[in-house]
């Protein structure tokens, strides 16, 4: 079985770590497999959300394996190797959920920051320790967290490595649910739900459009913000949508594959 699962039903894919017996730590390739799913995931046309959990209930993931990787970084390897299994320069315009089980660490942490949508159970519990171990958080951490919560919350996690429960994670601004734990994919699985029923261009240009436009600077991106609108705008399920709400009926979006 592999230690990266792939399963779509019902335009939602579900990608999980799956090696629980370990806190679903990563090896060298389950990297691989995890980039190569998301590349899947937004190349499938029959895909139009993805959910990202652990299996079992100790640990959605807690990093790397460190007998695997540090050996491999330290004969020269670079991390950006695993660039994919990071959400760093790769096309993903579909919306990600992460489904947080439980332990969520290191690079765990850090491919969780690729996410756009975060439930954690109560009993999550959140760190970047590398600081600790003498090396630090570069598998997308130091460019993206800084940008999505406060400067100071960012600082603290990141240059003293300790552990904040999922309360504290979603007052810092990095989650947008704390569940009970036998609720996480329930309401994971509920707010993918809602993608079903949108637009799937719309919503996928809309993704692509908030992350080109947040880094370059703002009369550029008011021209780009236009240009992606009218690609909306002139789109099949603009017209649908459109022709919808002035008719008092329920969109059917050509877009929609499920």
């Amino acid at each position: 079985m592999s230690n990266i699962t792939y399963e779509v039903s019902g335009g939602i894919a579900v990608i999980k770590f799956n090696r629980p017996e370990k806190l679903n730590t990563l090896t060298l390739s389950m990297y691989d497999d995890l980039g190569a799913s998301f590349i899947r995931a937004q190349e499938d046309p029959q895909v139009a959300v993805v959910i990202l959990t652990g299996e079992g209930d100790r640990a959605f993931c807690v990093g790397a394996d460190l007998t695997e990787s540090i050996p491999y970084l330290s004969r020269g390897h670079y991390i950006d190797e695993w660039d994919a299994a990071h959400f760093k320069h790769i096309k993903m315009n579909k919306p990600v959920i992460a489904a947080v089980n439980g332990m969520c660490m290191g690079g765990g942490f850090e491919i969780m920051l690729g996410t756009d949508i975060r439930v954690a159970s109560e009993k999550a519990v959140f760190a970047l320790p590398e600081v600790s171990l003498g090396i630090v958080p570069a598998g997308g951490t130091l460019a993206r967290l800084a940008r999505q919560i406060p400067f100071v919350n960012a600082m603290e996690l990141i240059l003293t490595g300790e552990k904040i429960s999922a309360e504290k994670a979603l007052d810092m601004g990095l989650l947008n649910y704390v569940v009970k734990q036998e609720q996480v994919m329930d309401k994971a699985v509920e707010i993918a739900r809602k993608f079903l029923s949108l637009s799937t261009s719309a919503v996928q240009i809309a993704k692509e459009s908030v992350i080109a436009l947040r880094e370059i600077p703002l009369e550029q991106a008011f021209e780009t913000e236009a240009m992606l609108g009218y690609k909306a705008f002139t789109g099949e399920d603009a017209k649908e949508g459109l022709d919808a709400f002035y008719n008092k009926r329920k969109p059917e979006f050509p877009s929609k594959k499920w």
